[in-house]
C-alpha cells in the first residue's frame, strides 16, 4: 500500500513542480511552454506535465514517481505500524516536490515549506495522542524551534545559506525531533555531508567553483530522511 500511495502521489508532482520553479521575483508559470493555460485537478497545480499537443514538460515523470514510491516503500518497511508511519507517508512526496523545486531553481517556496511545517506539527501531535507512537511530539516541537534558530543564525553568517533552508528548517527539526536529539544531531550532519560531497564532486568534475552556490534542500531533506530511518529502527 505505501508503494501504491507513494506512486500516486508522484504522479500529481511534476506540474506542481513545473509551476514553481521560477526564480524568486517571478509569479508561479500558468501555462506550459506552448502557451495553453495549465488546467484541472485543483486549478491546474496537480497531474501530468503535459501539453495539450502530447509533449511532455518539466520533470521526470517516472523519475519522480520512482522516488516518492520507493521513499514510501522504506519509511513502512522502517517504521512499521506506528502511528507516525501515516505522517511519515503525507509528508514525503511533498518533500520529494520540495527537493525537485530546489534542484531546478534554487528555491524553496513559501507555500510549500511553511504548510508543510504547520502539519509535520498538527500530524505529530495527532500521532502522539495514539497508542505504540515511537516519539514525543514535545521534542518534535522543540526541535523544529532549536534548528529553525540555528539555520536562521547561519542564514545570517553565511552567504551559501538561502532563507528557505530556515523555513525547510522547520520541518526537518520537527520530524528529527520526534526520534530525539541524538537523531536530530545525526540527521543534520548527514544533509550537511551529502550537501559537502556533491558540491565537491561538482569542483572535481569542473562544473562549480568554490563560491557557486548549490541547492542546499534536497541534501537537508535527504539527511532529514536518513534519520528518520534510524530513528524508526531504533529499539
Amino acid at each position: 500500500m505505501a508503494v501504491l500511495w507513494g506512486a500516486g502521489a508522484g504522479l500529481l508532482i511534476p506540474r506542481a513542480a513545473y509551476r514553481l520553479s521560477v526564480p524568486p521575483e517571478e509569479p508561479w508559470r500558468a501555462t506550459c511552454p506552448a502557451g495553453h493555460p495549465l488546467a484541472g485537478i485543483a486549478s491546474g497545480w496537480l497531474g501530468r506535465a503535459r501539453c495539450t499537443s502530447g509533449d511532455a514538460y518539466g520533470p521526470s515523470a517516472p523519475l519522480v514517481t520512482a522516488v516518492s514510491a520507493l521513499a514510501c516503500a522504506v519509511l513502512a518497511a522502517a517504521t512499521g505500524a506506528r502511528p507516525e508511519l501515516v505522517v511519515w507517508l503525507l509528508l514525503a512526496p511533498a518533500c520529494v516536490l520540495l527537493a525537485v523545486v530546489d534542484f531546478a531553481s534554487h528555491r524553496l517556496p513559501d507555500v510549500l515549506t511553511l504548510p508543510l511545517a504547520a502539519a509535520a506539527l498538527v500530524l505529530l501531535g495527532v500521532a502522539a495522542l495514539l497508542s505504540g507512537d515511537g516519539g514525543s511530539w514535545t521534542s518534535a516541537l522543540l526541535g523544529s524551534l532549536i534548528l529553525g534558530a540555528c539555520y536562521f543564525a547561519l542564514f545570517l553568517v553565511s552567504r551559501g545559506f538561502g532563507f528557505g533552508d530556515v523555513k525547510l528548517a522547520l520541518v526537518l527539526g520537527a520530524v528529527l525531533g520526534w526520534y530525539g536529539w541524538v537523531i536530530v544531531l545525526v540527521g543534520t550532519f548527514a544533509g550537511y555531508l551529502l550537501g559537502a560531497l556533491y558540491g565537491i564532486a561538482l569542483m572535481l568534475a569542473g562544473r562549480a567553483s568554490r563560491e557557486t552556490r548549490i541547492p542546499f534542500g534536497p541534501f537537508l531533506l535527504a539527511g532529514a530522511f536518513a534519520g528518520v530511518l534510524l530513528g524508526s529502527c531504533a529499539p
